[in-house]
């Protein structure tokens, strides 16, 4: 039986993924800040522990009461509108702890078991806002393109472990708390220079109607990465990420 380690399970694409490898028969090791085990259905395949991707003490004792990690998912993460110039110093070294540094840190946790049995899937979630300038989020797109970076380099360093790395890139989505959880840290709209930038850019937000990113649609690419051999290196999580990165060219 093949185990599934997650990060940010408490909402959204971590949750949906938790559900999915959960009905499709795996052990799930759901982490989430705050344990809730009413957000996924009784089963003895699952464990909900606590984890904060921060706190180096906290993956540390997660990855210890684990055991064996088959596959690990890397997708806890928040977002913070602001120019860069109006980003808070606080704002960012928070978007990279969590983002980049928590990730790295879990990876760094759990690849020397799976260096070690020459074998095991390591999936990072990241974003389709890396593939091309946009304004208002460079700060978070930033803290994302770093883990795309490092990823690509460790797929390179951990092939000849039969250790599998990819990136899982979704688009924009709807139906998480992503625009909640990033909303506080909005900055801006009191500044004469920066207010028309901002506001043009949550117009087209909630105006967009072309095709977005539901939680199944990242679910299911976290699936591919974990169970097809074949599967590339990046692979998109919604109709939109789809449409982005053939843009991009990738």
């Amino acid at each position: 039986m093949s185990t599934i380690l997650i990060t940010g399970c408490s909402s959204g694409f971590g949750l949906e993924t938790a559900k999915l490898f959960l009905e499709r028969g795996w052990d799930v090791i759901a982490t989430m800040r705050k344990p809730n085990p009413d957000l996924l259905p009784p089963s003895e395949r699952l464990r909900i522990l606590a984890l904060d991707v921060t706190d180096s003490e906290s993956i540390a004792d997660v990855v210890k009461n684990a055991g064996p990690i088959d596959v690990l998912v890397n997708n806890a993460g928040f977002g913070a509108p602001a120019p860069v110039e109006l980003t808070a110093p606080e704002t960012v070294q928070s978007l990279f702890q969590t983002n980049t540094i928590g990730t790295l840190e879990m990876i760094q946790a759990v690849a020397p078991q799976m260096r070690q049995r020459r074998a095991g899937v390591i999936i990072n979630v990241t974003s389709t806002v890396t593939v091309k300038p946009l304004p208002v989020i460079g700060v978070y797109r930033a803290s994302k393109a770093a883990v795309n970076a490092f990823t690509e380099s460790l797929a390179i360093e951990m092939e000849p472990f039969g250790v599998r790395v990819h990136i899982v890139l979704p688009g924009r989505s709807p139906q998480t708390r992503f625009g909640e959880n990033a909303r506080p840290h909005l900055r801006g709209m009191d500044n004469a220079d920066y207010a028309p930038l901002l506001q043009q850019f949550v117009k087209a937000v909630q105006e967009d109607t072309g095709p977005v990113t539901y939680a199944p649609d990242v679910a299911e690419a976290v699936w591919r990465a974990a169970t097809d051999l074949s599967a590339p290196l990046r692979i998109p999580g919604g109709a939109d990420a789809e449409l982005w990165m053939t843009e991009a060219g990738m």
